[in-house]
């Protein structure tokens, strides 16, 4: 599916572009993915040479759950020092966290076509391997025990939004107490390999120089301006664009061109 999206990122860059088959769920359960992942990157930084790459000029890439899993991979190299560092990431309307699911984005795009709310929260569950029957517990919060509550709020609030994003509507949701049964099921999502956005702040600091695409019309828009703010609170450089008119899964669908014409493409 994404051959034809690498094929013109390789031309129009001129860059070497290295497309990771991972293993897919949930015929091969999480965290198959991340590991094939971090395994091709470990490789290629390795034997970039070989290819023809300078190893200080390499840059990891990946839209949707792709950007989530970009994200993990670049704060699982952090630490490395058998490896060249990597020269920035580019996270293209990345999945990052399962705290809120009700921040502004989340209210205002619920509908939004092609990632609606509740179907992302159906295909993060099916990942994960986790039954279905906890998405209502979920939406309402009832997953964040108080402890994690407590350590979460300063890094994911709808007050962080900055104020413009709330314009199309913004209803603060009410609080609900946590289910400690729900809590131990969902702890799987807690992961900052699932959700990069909750990783430490010793990792944040470290990461190197990003890319950050937003689409106005995306249930995970917010994810996107979180991960922008704790990264810059900690000195790496940002680079932001945000979409005005874009949707979850314009930059996959704008290489279709003939077939789909829309202006954020």
């Amino acid at each position: 599916a994404y051959e034809r999206t690498c094929r013109y990122l390789c031309r129009k860059t001129n860059s070497v572009v290295v497309c990771v088959g991972y293993r897919l769920a949930p015929e091969h359960p999480y965290p198959a993915q991340f590991e094939d992942c971090l395994t091709a990157a470990i490789h290629f930084l390795r034997t970039a040479q070989d290819h023809g790459v300078d190893p200080s000029r390499v840059v990891i890439c990946g839209d949707s759950s792709g950007g989530t899993l970009t994200a993990a991979v670049a704060q699982a190299l952090v630490n490395r020092r058998d490896l060249p560092k990597l020269r920035a990431q580019i996270l293209i309307y990345p999945f990052l966290q399962c705290v809120d699911l009700n921040l502004p984005s989340y209210q205002q795009n619920e509908r939004v076509p092609i990632l609606l709310k509740e179907r992302t929260l159906i295909l993060g569950l099916k990942y994960v391997n986790l039954d279905l029957g906890i998405m209502q517990q979920l939406f309402k919060g009832c997953h964040v025990s108080e402890e994690r509550r407590q350590k979460y709020q300063k890094w994911v609030s709808p007050d962080y939004i900055p104020h413009e994003f709330k314009t199309r509507g913004y209803k603060p949701s009410p609080t609900y107490l946590p289910s400690k049964e729900v809590c131990e099921v969902a702890e799987p999502m807690f992961d900052p390999v699932f959700s990069p956005l909750l990783t430490e702040d010793s990792v944040i600091a470290q990461l190197p120089e990003t890319f950050i695409l937003t689409c106005e019309f995306d249930v995970l828009r917010d994810d996107g301006l979180l991960y922008k703010k704790r990264l810059e609170d900690h000195g790496i450089k940002v680079t932001w664009c945000h979409l005005q008119e874009g949707f979850h899964g314009t930059v996959f669908l704008a290489l279709f061109g003939k077939v789909l014409r829309f202006h954020s493409g």
